[in-house]
């Protein structure tokens, strides 16, 4: 039978754990030893999946990060495959009233002070400055259709610039169509209303984006300039309404203007004056601490907790030091570790707004008959994540180790300094619209399995968890921190993370951007019934 050192073949990420993660797939009868100790498997363990190092009776709980992440369904013994077939979430009681964890929750008992990097040592990127003092990565002219029947139309006229080309404007990056399945058949006044006109407007009022316009239909709930009021994207007099003549922003509306040709033909016009304006701007030397990063993981493994998200936490916890902003969001992947996070907060009002989504979130899975633990996923489950708390334990290392200083809604626009976290669904699409809402001005996204979701008018930086999956498809992942389980070390990588941000910042092009990414996967978290 096969025998190796156990470092060498699987990773214990904290003393007391119960189970290692093998680094490799791993046949039964391999022995593994360590300091004259020794498990031999009693079952086929496939990589990211993981390996029993004690006996754990059934309904006991196991540990992994030094946290629980389940409990036994059966007896488990040294050397056996812990997976679905033997741990589960556990009886429901507690604080997680849809899972067997017990929380006891703190409130800034580990904020550590931030080692923040003295001014006339700043670093800078080469970012566009806007009007209200936010920096952009990117420079782009969007195209909003305030609702589902409007996109037809905003896809022609971004057609248009697609086939003639931008060579007029070398400073622009692209006309960028927003469209999506919404915007009517809501209650008027009502939340999903409201935080699709929030999302709206932060696409519309983003630091990417030098100049936009709106396109309606004009019998919608969504109704452009009761958006324009709501949001303060800016008021069009009445006298501009009559006369037909709107002031910047400009607003199309099919209805008034006869039909989709003839809004497509004015809004070509229209675009060709925001275009002239937009490429007017010019990157400048601004200070990293401009930066709002937003951060997400997707098709995450068994290796996501041990190797990308913590070294994005590393390169996340590098721009708290310069005075940048850096969020985690993806609130049902936080389900299960958000007591790790109250520790952090810098207040108990910050901890508690945590804890108050965390509970609305069982309230509002409740009330559709299903569970918020009914996560992970297919994929993530073949990549050896078995529960929600150890998918969770892994999701928040992006968030590093610094205060937690807010807690932002959905699309709520990002003011605070420092380490933040926003409210968003964990389906990759929604979760990132609300975060490039917000404000992000650049994303970071770990994947274990494979994800090639592009996020316009914001960058996005792929990080791949392992070393095949980073070769199998070269042409989506920028960086490969499975090199971490090769004895990289980890703080290298979340550095070279951070020294990725910079570049992408100032221009350099993701590999998503490079492909073209980034125009379908505008998602709004839509909250309640279509009326």
């Amino acid at each position: 039978m096969p025998e190796f050192e156990l470092t060498d073949k699987a990773i214990v990420l904290h003393e007391g754990d119960d189970v290692a993660i093998a680094k490799e797939k791993l046949t039964a009868g391999t022995v593994l030893t360590q300091n004259g100790w020794s498990v031999q498997l009693r079952q086929d363990v496939p990589a990211g999946h993981k390996i029993a190092l004690h006996a754990v009776k059934k309904d006991a709980p196991l540990r992994r990060y030094g946290q629980v992440i389940g409990f036994a369904t059966e007896d488990i013994q040294p050397g056996d495959w812990v997976h679905l077939h033997n741990l589960g979430m556990g009886q429901a009681s507690g604080a997680h009233a849809q899972g067997g964890l017990q929380v006891e929750y703190e409130f800034g008992t580990e904020v550590k002070p931030v080692d923040y990097v003295p001014v006339d040592q700043m670093r800078t990127f080469r970012g566009y400055q806007r009007p209200d003092g936010r920096v952009g990565t990117r420079n782009y002219v969007a195209l909003i259709a305030t609702v589902n029947c409007a996109a037809s139309t905003t896809q022609i006229i971004a057609d248009h610039f697609k086939r003639t080309g931008l060579k007029e404007f070398p400073h622009v990056d692209g006309v960028l169509p927003i469209t999506h399945k919404g915007g009517c058949g809501t209650a008027m006044g009502g939340a999903d209303l409201k935080q699709l006109q929030r999302t709206l407007a932060g696409f519309a009022n983003h630091p990417n984006v030098a100049a936009y316009l709106l396109i309606g239909l004009g019998c919608e709930t969504n109704q452009a300039l009761a958006m324009l009021q709501d949001e303060g994207l800016g008021l069009i007099p009445i006298d501009a309404i009559r006369t037909g003549r709107p002031q910047l922003p400009p607003v199309l509306t099919i209805q008034e203007i006869g039909g989709i040709q003839k809004t497509a033909q004015r809004g070509i016009a229209e675009v060709y004056k925001l275009l002239r304006q937009a490429n007017e701007c010019r990157r400048t030397e601004q200070p990293i601490s401009a930066l709002v990063v937003g951060t997400n993981c997707g098709g995450s493994d068994g290796n996501s907790g041990i190797t990308a998200n913590p070294a994005l936490g590393v390169a996340g916890d590098e721009l708290v030091r310069y005075g940048g902003t850096w969020l985690i969001a993806e609130t049902t992947e936080t389900y299960g570790a958000e007591h790790l996070l109250t520790k952090r907060a810098v207040s108990r009002e910050v901890g508690e707004k945590l804890i108050e989504r965390i509970k609305w979130w069982e309230w509002y899975t409740g009330i559709w008959g299903v569970a918020i633990n009914n996560n992970p996923s297919a994929g993530n489950k073949e990549g050896g994540l078995t529960t929600i708390y150890e998918k969770s334990l892994g999701a928040v290392a992006k968030g590093g180790t610094s205060p937690l200083v807010y807690v932002y809604e959905y699309a709520e626009r990002i003011r605070h300094k420092g380490f933040c976290f926003m409210d968003t669904p964990g389906l990759d699409n929604p979760s990132v619209t609300g975060l490039v809402a917000g404000g992000c001005t650049l994303i970071v996204f770990t994947t274990g399995r494979g994800s090639v979701l592009g996020c316009k008018p914001s960058p996005c930086i792929k990080v791949a968890t392992n070393t095949p999956l980073y070769n199998h498809m070269i042409d989506d992942m920028d960086i490969n921190a499975g090199v971490i389980l090769e004895g990289v070390p980890l703080r290298e990588v979340g550095l070279q993370i951070f020294e990725e941000i910079i570049a992408v910042a100032s221009g350099k092009k993701t590999k998503s951007e490079a492909q073209g990414l980034g125009e379908e996967e505008f998602t709004p978290w839509v909250l309640g019934p279509v009326l």
